[in-house]
C-alpha cells in the first residue's frame, strides 16, 4: 500500500477489476522479496512456511479475523451448518493458547465439505475458514485465509469493483506487528513447494494475487 491505498488498476472485468496488473514492476517486487526471503533461511529449520509455535498462534487471531468478516456469506447460503463458524472458533481459541497444536492439526479437515455444494462466494467464506483452522499446522494458512475472505468479497459483491481492494486493505489495517513480524518470515508465494504458498491453488488467479499484494505491503514503511 503506497499513499494509503491499494495499488489497483482495472485488469479484467467483474468482481476482480479492482485487482492489481503486476507487470514488470511487480516481477521485480517479488524477486527483491525472494531474495530478502533466502538471506533470513535457516537450514537447520524444516518447512519455512510453518512458522514457531507462538508465531502460528499470532497470526491465527488475525486469520480468524479475516474469516469471521466473511462467515456470514456463507451462512446466508447454508442455514444452520455451523461448520465455517466452528472453525474460526477453534481458529480463534487456538490463538487464544486454549488449544494444543496437535489437537488442531488433526482436526483441521472437519469442516473441509463446506464449500460443496454453495454460492462461489459461499464457498470462498468457508474455505477462509477452513484455512484460518488450518493454521495451527502451517502460518502459512493465514495467507490463505486472507486471499479467500477477500475473493468472497469480490464474489459477492461484483457491481462494486473495489469491494476487493478495500478488504484487503482493512486485512493490512488490522494486522499488529507482530503479526506483521512473522508474515515477513514466510517464503514468496509461488516459490517453496514444502506447503500451501508453493506453486498451485494459492499462488495462481486472484488468489495468487491478493497473497502478493498483501506480502508486497509487508515490506512497506507502517503508517
Amino acid at each position: 500500500m503506497r499513499g494509503g491505498r491499494f495499488r489497483c488498476v482495472a485488469v479484467i472485468s467483474g468482481p476482480w477489476r479492482s485487482l492489481p496488473a503486476r507487470g514488470k514492476s511487480g516481477a521485480l517486487r517479488a524477486a527483491a522479496r525472494l531474495e530478502r526471503w533466502h538471506g533470513r533461511q535457516n537450514p537447520g529449520v524444516g518447512s519455512p512456511q510453518t512458522l514457531s509455535e507462538q508465531e502460528r498462534r499470532t497470526v491465527a487471531g488475525w486469520a480468524a479475523d479475516c474469516a469471521e468478516r466473511v462467515v456470514g456469506l456463507f451462512e446466508s447460503s447454508v442455514p444452520g451448518d455451523p461448520r465455517p463458524r466452528d472453525a474460526i472458533a477453534r481458529t480463534r481459541a487456538f490463538a487464544n493458547g486454549e488449544l494444543e497444536v496437535s489437537d488442531e492439526i488433526r482436526r483441521r479437515f472437519a469442516g473441509a465439505g463446506a464449500a460443496s455444494g454453495v454460492s462461489p462466494a459461499a464457498a470462498a467464506a468457508a474455505r477462509a475458514a477452513g484455512q484460518a483452522s488450518a493454521v495451527a499446522h502451517m502460518g502459512a494458512h493465514a495467507l490463505g485465509a486472507a486471499a479467500y475472505a477477500a475473493k468472497a468479497v469480490g464474489l459477492a459483491e461484483p457491481a462494486k469493483p473495489d469491494a476487493l481492494a478495500n478488504e484487503v486493505e482493512w486485512q493490512l489495517s488490522v494486522m499488529s506487528a507482530d503479526v506483521r513480524a512473522a508474515l515477513r518470515k514466510l517464503p514468496p508465494v509461488g516459490h517453496d513447494r514444502s506447503g500451501p504458498l508453493g506453486p498451485g491453488l494459492l499462488a495462481s488467479g486472484m488468489l495468487g494475487a491478493v497473497i502478493h499484494e498483501l506480502q508486497d505491503s509487508l515490506t512497506e514503511p507502517e503508517h
